[in-house]
C-alpha cells in the first residue's frame, strides 16, 4: 500500500524542545547549524500534487510536518479532496485548538463531514510546556462523538519525568502509544543517556514524507536530516511525477533491505560490533549507517550484489 506523510507547511504555533520536524537545530555543543524559512505549499499546488498521488494509487495521506490546524480552512479542503479520491487520511496535532469540548466538537464535526478518517494526538512532556494536556482530552473525546478514529502518539525519552503524563492518559482512558524522541532537528541537542536492548531486527516501514518545498523523501522523521549523503532524499515533484518517486522509492534494493532485514541486521553486515549495535536507538543506528559516505557506498554495493540480502537466518 503506497502512503505518504504530506508536510502542506512547516509553520507550528509551539516550539518544542525535541522537535524533529523543526527549521532549525543546535548542536550538542551548542552551535547552531543552518535555519530554514517556514515554508508553506500553495493550495491549488497541493490540490494538485493529491491528484497526482492519486493517479499513484497512494491509498493513504497522513497531513503532517508544521501544525496542520493552524490553516484549517485549507485542511477541509485537502482532506475533502483526498476523501474523494479515495484516499484515507489522518492529521496528525498538537490540538492547541481543542481549549473546550464545545471548540473540540465544531472542528471534528468540520473535519468529520469532509472525510477524515483518523486523528493522531501528539503529546508529551515537551508539548505539554505550551498546550494545556486537557486539549488531549477535549480532543479525543470529540473524535470518539464523531465517529473519527484517534490515538495519541507518547513522544517520551523514557525517563521517570514522563511516569505522570502516561498516567493522566491512563486515568482519562485514553489510547496512546509511545514513541521514542527522534535525537534530531532541535532534539539533537539533547544528551542521550545509554541504552540497551535485545537485539532487534529494527525493521522500518520507511514512511514517505512530502515536504512543503515538494521535495519527497523515503523516510520521513530524521530521513531529511541526512545531509551529507543525502541518502532518503529521492527528489522534486517539480522534476518527476509521484509515480516516478514512488518507483525509485519501491526499486531501491537498499530501502527494501531496511524493510526487510532491519537495521541492526545491517550494522552487523556493515561490521559493527554487536554489543554496540545494542546500545543505539534505532535512527541514530541509522544514520551511522547512510549518512557516512564510505559505509553508504558498502551497502549500496553488497545490496546490488545480493550480499546484504544473503546476510540473513
Amino acid at each position: 500500500m503506497r502512503k505518504i506523510a504530506f508536510g502542506y507547511s512547516s509553520r507550528c504555533n509551539i516550539r518544542c524542545a525535541h522537535c524533529v520536524a523543526a527549521d532549525e537545530s543546535t548542536t550538542a555543543a551548542g552551535s547552531a547549524k543552518t535555519t530554514r524559512s517556514n515554508s508553506k505549499m500553495e493550495l491549488a499546488t497541493a490540490k494538485e500534487i493529491i491528484r497526482d498521488l492519486a493517479a499513484a494509487h497512494v491509498s493513504g495521506i497522513s497531513f503532517t510536518a508544521g501544525e496542520p490546524f493552524i490553516y484549517f480552512d485549507d485542511l477541509l479542503e485537502l482532506v475533502d479532496l483526498s476523501h474523494d479520491k479515495g484516499i484515507f487520511t489522518r492529521v496528525v496535532t498538537n490540538s492547541f485548538w481543542a481549549k473546550d469540548e464545545d471548540a473540540a466538537d465544531q472542528h471534528l464535526r468540520r473535519l468529520q463531514t469532509n472525510g477524515l478518517c483518523q486523528l493522531r494526538l501528539s503529546y508529551s512532556r515537551w508539548h505539554q510546556q505550551h498546550v494545556p494536556r486537557e486539549n488531549i482530552v477535549n480532543a479525543a473525546k470529540a473524535c470518539m462523538k464523531s465517529g473519527v478514529e484517534y490515538f495519541v502518539s507518547f513522544v517520551t525519552d523514557f525517563s521517570e519525568e514522563d511516569d505522570s503524563y502516561e498516567q493522566f492518559l491512563r486515568d482519562n482512558g485514553l489510547k496512546y502509544f509511545p514513541e521514542p524522541v527522534i535525537y534530531a532537528g532541535r532534539a539533537d541537542a539533547f544528551g542521550r543517556d545509554q541504552l540497551f536492548t535485545d537485539f532487534q531486527e529494527n525493521r522500518c516501514s520507511m514512511n514517505p514524507y512530502l515536504a512543503p518545498d515538494l521535495t519527497m523523501y523515503a523516510c520521513c522523521d530524521a530521513g531529511t536530516q541526512f545531509t551529507t549523503t543525502d541518502f532518503f532524499k529521492l527528489g522534486t515533484l517539480t522534476e518527476h511525477t509521484a509515480e516516478q518517486l514512488f518507483a525509485k522509492y519501491e526499486q531501491s534494493r537498499l530501502y527494501n533491505c531496511i524493510r526487510s532485514l532491519g537495521i541492526s541486521t545491517i550494522a552487523s553486515f556493515a561490521g559493527i560490533k554487536a554489543r554496540d549495535i545494542v546500545t543505539y536507538r534505532k535512527c541514530d543506528l541509522c544514520k551511522v549507517l547512510f549518512d557516512a559516505p564510505e559505509t553508504l557506498s558498502l551497502l549500496e554495493t553488497a545490496a546490488v550484489r545480493g550480499e546484504l540480502q544473503r546476510w540473513r537466518r
